[in-house]
């Protein structure tokens, strides 16, 4: 028995590639933080186009509050260890009758972390399901990376539209999710999302990776914040925590990182946008 999880969501996991439903906020809780996002969008829409909603837990404290909060972390510390990172953050957020969706691919494969033993934290602030486009996984596909193609589709939200060929969909698992729950992949596990056909948003709050800081970047030098434990090989540049929301400085530190992350997730690639 871990922390947070049991032996047996420990044991999926390492199995599966993955593993959910886990409770880490109430219903209510759940629907403060949307509220308060909601508020930060209507505020500061300018800080949720294209490639802004990366790593929006640097300027906004509700976002802050999710990636630090203890239950959360409990459950990752179950899989990783006590001494945590947090690489990043990316909001995932589909509107009403949205075509844009997700591929299938391996997290993996473009983020530049060796070695491949981050885990993703996928946290819901409302409703998802097969409806409105909850995650799907391919159980057991936590292996090698493999092939890539980069497609660049106008609906596709990933960076590249990249997409793992051959998959076989009859075997993907949804991960459905009330407000408040998560779930926990591998980054090597093959996933995707569907469009969302549904009346309301589908918002996802994702954590990738929280890593070990053995970790390192082998594409250009970029900045992690250190969640607990310690760190004692420095192998990213240590980026605080805000104290209020869209601070000055904290965007700077914000936009900072996300021109290395579009350094790191482009690299090789014959295009780029602003995603």
């Amino acid at each position: 028995m871990g922390r947070k999880l049991t032996d047996a969501q420990i044991e999926a996991f390492h199995r599966d590639g993955f593993v959910s439903p886990i409770d880490v906020f109430t219903e209510e809780e759940a629907l403060r933080l949307r509220k308060e996002l909601e508020a930060a969008e209507e505020k500061w829409p300018e800080a949720f186009q294209g490639a802004a909603r990366n790593n929006a837990h640097l300027n906004l404290m509700c976002l802050d509050e999710i990636v630090h909060n203890t239950t959360l972390v409990d459950a990752i510390e179950d899989l990783i260890g006590p001494d945590i990172l947090n690489y990043g953050t990316v909001l995932f957020i589909k509107e009403p009758k949205d075509p844009g969706f997700v591929s299938w691919h391996q997290d993996a494969r473009y983020m530049g972390l060796e070695p491949h033993v981050g885990v993703t934290a996928w946290v819901a602030l409302t409703e998802a399901n097969d409806e409105n486009g909850c995650m799907q996984m391919i159980p057991g596909s936590q292996g090698a990376i493999r092939q890539h193609n980069d497609t660049f589709g106008e609906e596709n939200i990933l960076t590249r539209g990249q997409e793992v060929q051959d998959v076989d969909e009859s075997k993907a698992v949804s991960t459905v999710l009330r407000p408040g729950q998560m779930s926990i992949h591998s980054a090597r596990v093959v996933h995707s999302s569907q469009p969302n056909r549904s009346n309301d948003r589908r918002i996802g709050f994702v954590i990738q990776p929280y890593m070990p800081p053995h970790v390192t970047q082998t594409i250009t030098p970029t900045g992690a914040q250190l969640v607990r434990g310690s760190d004692p090989l420095g192998n990213f540049e240590r980026l605080k925590r805000p104290t209020t929301d869209m601070d000055p400085d904290d965007i700077t530190r914000k936009d900072w990182v996300n021109q290395t992350w579009a350094d790191i997730l482009y690299h090789g690639a014959k295009m780029r946008r602003d995603y």
